[in-house]
């Protein structure tokens, strides 16, 4: 039976277990630090708590991280690896997703996603619902595009940043370090590390 572990009992916990039931496995099982008081996410039960997966790790074909937090699930992914889990990448069956990109360990594309060619996606990135990177883009570790957002050609997004939903970034933008472009944005030059820029077109606040 090929079993998946997923850390982080959260809502987007639910949309990876769905999507890695479709894309074959056998049972998923939640952990999260919650736990006990914290018994299920949704229909799929919670097992036991981080310190638990981590003794438990032999018995899992794969270990997914579900937290929204960008930099505790970096940290998460650090500590699975150190500890020999294998992090898989999930493509649900509906996303499009070029045979000539790279993602890295414990990412995710979900459904009506797309990823073009000669895009590289780090560890840990989610990509979500209807989102679009194209051509040439490179998502570093960690970061997270949200629903029905769209990368250009060429767009460089750093470690621990956050797209928000519907925003979008013109060809060859790069975005920094730990940055959020909010929701509804329209990026149309570079965006410095730790900083927040909203509006149309997008501005640093």
């Amino acid at each position: 039976m090929k079993r998946l572990a997923i850390l982080g009992a959260s809502g987007h916990g639910k949309v990876l277990a769905d999507c890695a039931e479709l894309c074959g496995w056998d049972e998923v099982v939640f952990f999260d630090d919650a736990w006990p008081a914290k018994q299920h996410n949704g229909r799929w039960p919670i097992h036991g708590d981080t310190e638990r997966l981590l003794g438990e790790l032999s018995g899992f074909a794969g270990v997914m991280v579900a937290i929204g937090n960008n930099a505790i699930r970096l940290n998460k992914i650090k500590t699975l690896l150190e500890e020999g889990a294998h992090l898989p990448v999930l493509i649900h069956p509906a996303a499009t997703v070029s045979r000539y990109a790279v993602l890295g360990p414990g990412s995710a594309v979900f459904a009506g996603a797309v990823v073009n060619a000669d895009c590289e996606i780090g560890s840990g990135v989610i990509i979500n619902t209807g989102a679009t990177v194209d051509h040439d883009c490179v998502l570093h570790d960690c970061v997270h595009i949200s629903p029905g957002a769209h990368l250009a050609g060429g767009v460089t997004v750093g470690e621990l940043s956050w797209v928000g939903i519907g925003a979008s970034v013109i060809q060859l933008v790069s975005i920094g370090c730990e940055a959020t472009l909010g929701a509804g944005a329209v990026l149309l030059s570079n965006m410095p590390d730790g900083v927040t820029a909203v509006g149309v077109p997008a501005q640093v606040i």
